[in-house]
């Protein structure tokens, strides 16, 4: 029994044996084919490892698609400023030199210009000639008289104001409207609207169909609820412009004739109409000799040094022209 299955044990190891296949041999070329391979397929997971990474992209904020695009435009844009490519891609502009203001004028004010030397300081009378023929416009135009008075408004006793009737008049077609009880004697020197009701209820429509209104001292209180709106307007009646009077006749006849109101502004300087182009030089002399007889007469005593620092004269929408200070002193 022991010899049989000694004798089992053996031929069951031979016949492993013999089922176990034979390993071939391998020559040196093979060898050196295989060693590639392998250096093949080791180098393979390296390249895929070193190939770049895809960005993690948000739906929103600063990580999303199009703000990181943006960042990059914004990368390469800065890229190309340092290196000059945009200056040299963008073409060239063509820079207007900028003109002078009498350049930016119209053609006709340009030419009336030319008629006027700036820096020539012109006698009054030289002046107001040349002025008449400076006027660009097609209208009657005015002639305007602007003086710049050494006085400082903010001072009471310097704030300069005053009227007084233009001995050739103004030009000027005025309305006049009367606030009295005596409608009668102010339709008779020439008012448009008199009466009591009827101005009132003109005021309440909010019709004011008239250049000057004067009032008589009793009737003033009534006005006042529509001081707002005649204030700004310049049409509230005021003693100091004479227009709050007993004396309705002469009121009426001197703001016919030609009644004006001047005072200086914030930089003390006076603006007032003198005329229009259609008069003749005579008047608008005498008309200037009368706005600077007033000026003068109130200057007042605190004021030292000069009192008239510049003058010019204009029309409406004209060109200036210089007065010679010593001319009207």
């Amino acid at each position: 029994m022991a010899q049989a299955k000694k004798t089992t044990s053996v031929k069951d190891t031979k016949a492993a044996k013999a089922a176990k296949p034979v390993e071939p041999e391998i020559t040196p070329e093979e060898v050196i084919e295989i060693t590639d391979q392998a250096v093949a397929v080791e180098e393979t997971p390296v390249e895929a490892e070193a190939a770049p990474v895809a960005k993690k992209v948000a739906k929103a904020g600063k990580r999303s698609a199009k703000a990181l695009e943006a960042a990059e435009e914004k990368e390469a844009k800065e890229e190309r400023k340092e290196s000059g490519e945009d200056e040299a891609e963008k073409p060239k502009q063509h820079s207007n030199p900028t003109r002078s203001r009498l350049e930016r004028r119209g053609r006709s004010f340009r030419e009336k210009a030319a008629l006027v030397e700036v820096e020539k300081n012109y006698p009054l009378e030289e002046a107001l000639e040349l002025v008449a023929k400076t006027s660009p416009s097609k209208f009657d135009a005015t002639v305007e008289l602007h003086i710049n008075l050494g006085v400082d408004p903010r001072h009471a006793d310097q704030n300069i104001r005053d009227n007084l009737v233009l001995p050739a008049g103004t030009g000027k077609h005025v309305r006049v409207a009367v606030l009295t009880d005596a409608p009668d004697d102010a339709t008779s020197a020439g008012a448009e609207i008199a009466g009591n009701e009827e101005v009132l209820a003109q005021l309440e429509k909010g019709v004011m169909n008239f250049d000057i209104l004067i009032a008589t001292p009793a009737l003033m209180a009534k006005l006042g609820k529509y001081a707002r709106v005649l204030g700004p307007r310049g049409l509230m009646p005021n003693p100091k412009s004479g227009t709050v009077t007993n004396d309705i006749n002469k009121a009426v006849s001197e703001a016919k004739a030609g009644r004006v109101e001047y005072r200086v502004d914030s930089t003390g300087i006076v603006h007032i109409g003198i005329g229009k182009v259609s008069f003749s030089a005579p008047q608008l002399l005498e008309n200037a000799n009368a706005v600077l007889a007033s000026i003068k007469s109130n200057k007042p005593a605190s004021v030292k040094g000069n009192y008239f620092k510049t003058a010019h004269l204009a029309t409406t929408m004209g060109p200036s022209v210089k007065v010679d200070i010593s001319s009207i002193n």
